[in-house]
């Protein structure tokens, strides 16, 4: 054979080994992407604050000898209680979605722990839908619902001072959830309300009211709190 044929012949086994030289290279580039530690998340600025400042100021205020005691959140819980969702299926996808654009996390649906014949109601029915929310999503929902939601509640007059529990935990009604910036006012199909649970580990409703006062909750007057 000709050596201008052999070389002919070789010249694609060559072009292949580097193809695939290559290759490998770019296999063993996006493994090591994979294996890369992720970039940490940003710590929200409400987080920061509750370390920086709130922390201090419970401790001097309340006297606690150990940091473990000093009140914090420990979780916040969004619920809907959704009962036309037994005759309208659409009515649920729609506040499914909403909860997850508000909160930021996937909302999971409740059902029905009796049956009520009164209320046609069965066992297993899907009546609702909730979000538990712990963390830095936590914090930052906490955040936007201070400052950016509750100010655009027509005719605000602050939060009730009495709905705490007495075992650290503070429940809030939303009448509609169009206060939330995130929410599209064009593709909500009807104007819904949840309730917000704010779960602490404070011990009182004392210590508990001024965690949540410290960061940021716009409680009523007590002149406007007597009035109601």
């Amino acid at each position: 054979m000709p050596a201008d044929d052999r070389h002919v012949k070789d010249e694609p086994k060559g072009e292949r080994r580097q193809e695939r030289k290559e290759r490998g290279g770019d296999d063993q580039g996006r493994a090591a992407e994979r294996q890369a530690p992720a970039s940490p998340r940003p710590v929200p600025r409400l987080l920061e604050r509750y370390r920086a400042e709130i922390v201090p100021s419970l401790q001097q205020e309340f006297g606690y000898k150990n940091p473990m005691e000093i009140p914090k959140l420990s979780k916040v819980v969004l619920n809907v209680g959704l009962g036309e969702a037994l005759v309208n299926a659409n009515a649920l996808d729609a506040v499914t979605r909403q909860l997850a654009i508000i909160s930021g996390q996937k909302a999971v649906t409740t059902k029905a722990k009796k049956s009520i014949a009164a209320f046609k109601l069965r066992e297993g029915n899907t009546i609702g839908a909730m979000v538990t929310l712990r963390s830095h999503r936590m914090y930052e929902f906490v955040d936007r619902m201070i400052n950016a939601a509750l100010p655009r509640i027509r005719d605000f007059r602050g939060m009730s001072r009495t709905a705490f529990d007495g075992r650290g935990s503070y429940s809030m009604g939303i009448r509609e959830q169009v206060i939330f910036p995130e929410i599209d006012y064009n593709q909500v199909d009807k104007i819904r309300g949840f309730q917000v649970t704010l779960v602490t580990t404070a011990k009182t409703d004392q210590e508990a009211f001024r965690l949540l006062e410290l960061l940021g909750m716009p409680f009523a007057r007590v002149e406007e709190a007597a009035r109601v």
